[in-house]
């Protein structure tokens, strides 16, 4: 299994106070042979807002070298783990959880902007000091 992303906990957490119930930590893709792991599954129970809505959800930090590099990968294995839920688990959504200082730092760039209304990227912005949710991007 792969290791886990440095703000793994800091978008759980909040998952949970926003009345998620993490069912898979990580969630496991399989299609045929293949095994690919994405970090969580979550639910709303019922009775909740967002009525029996269930997630899957891709922790991304970007803190590496290049943040370009970092959203290159983030996006190719969003549309690897789409295309296979599409297949598997078509009741899900699909969503790339960030700090909100990525968010910041990266995220309201024209160019980033520019490919995220393009490819329609859901993305959970999360404020990793105080652990909560401050947008959801659809």
């Amino acid at each position: 299994m792969p290791r886990l992303d440095i703000i793994h906990n800091s978008v759980k957490s909040p998952l949970i106070k926003d009345g998620w119930l993490i069912t898979d930590d990580p969630y496991v893709i399989q299609y045929r042979r293949t095994v690919l792991y994405a970090d969580l599954g979550a639910e709303r129970p019922i009775a909740v807002e967002r009525n029996g809505q269930k997630l899957v959800v891709e922790v991304k930090s970007f803190v590496g070298a290049s943040k370009m590099q970092d959203f290159k990968e983030a996006l190719g294995q969003y549309d690897i783990y789409r295309y296979l839920l599409e297949e598997v688990a078509s009741d899900r959504k699909l969503y790339v959880a960030i700090s909100d200082i990525a968010y910041n730092a990266f995220f309201t760039q024209d160019v980033t902007q520019l490919i995220l209304n393009k490819h329609q990227l859901p993305i959970i912005v999360v404020d990793i000091e105080t652990e909560e949710i401050l947008q959801w991007i659809n």
